[in-house]
């Protein structure tokens, strides 16, 4: 014979609420450092990347290629219905998502984004027939970076960003496990919005 059914505790997005002693089954924050540091390096090295690349694309700083020459690029992908409004999108989802993770603010949601730009792009490497090398030692316009600051991108919707970050002490910080999924299919499904609608 089953128990009674348990609810969720998902929380809230403030983390303003209690601590354990009225909410005993919610995990806390680990404390170690080493993982904190771990964690903002590697927010560093990943936020930095898009919020970098996203700043090349606006601005056109350190010789960047600007939105006309990525819309063109997106129309030769298959994109061109939409290739200048989704230039522009992700160039500046790249640069506002990457900031956020570089504060650690609203991290999980900030890497699900950046996720789903990095999932699109590999797919659009890849499907139907690879277009491009996986590895940067075989030729140029390789998905090495791309599976690589996916792949970071990833750890951070699961991790969270540590205590050194805007979000110590959110709910999704304590528990993250359930922001992560939601986060998660948030991303996904942004990227096969992509794939299947916008390209044509």
């Amino acid at each position: 014979m089953s128990g009674p059914t348990q609810h969720y505790d998902w929380g809230n997005l403030s983390g303003d609420e209690p601590r354990e002693a009225t909410r005993p089954e919610r995990m806390p924050v680990p404390a170690h450092v080493s993982s904190d540091i771990g964690l903002l390096v590697l927010r560093l090295a990943v936020g930095a990347s898009f919020a970098a690349a996203g700043a090349r694309t606006l601005f056109g700083l350190a010789g960047g290629p600007g939105t006309d020459v990525v819309a063109a690029a997106l129309a030769g992908l298959g994109f061109a219905a939409f290739a200048g409004p989704l230039a522009w999108v992700l160039a500046v989802g790249q640069l506002v998502l990457g900031v956020l993770l570089v504060l650690g603010l609203l991290t999980p949601f900030a890497a699900a984004g950046l996720l789903a730009t990095k999932i699109a792009a590999v797919v659009v490497a890849f499907v139907p027939v690879p277009s491009a090398p996986l590895f940067a030692a075989d030729g140029v316009n390789s998905v090495e970076f791309d599976v690589l600051l996916g792949a970071g991108a990833a750890a951070l919707v699961f991790a969270g960003a540590g205590r050194i970050a805007l979000d110590a002490g959110r709910t999704y910080q304590r528990r993250p496990l359930p922001w992560a999924v939601l986060s998660l299919v948030v991303g996904v499904a942004v990227a096969l919005l992509v794939l299947f609608v916008l390209r044509r």
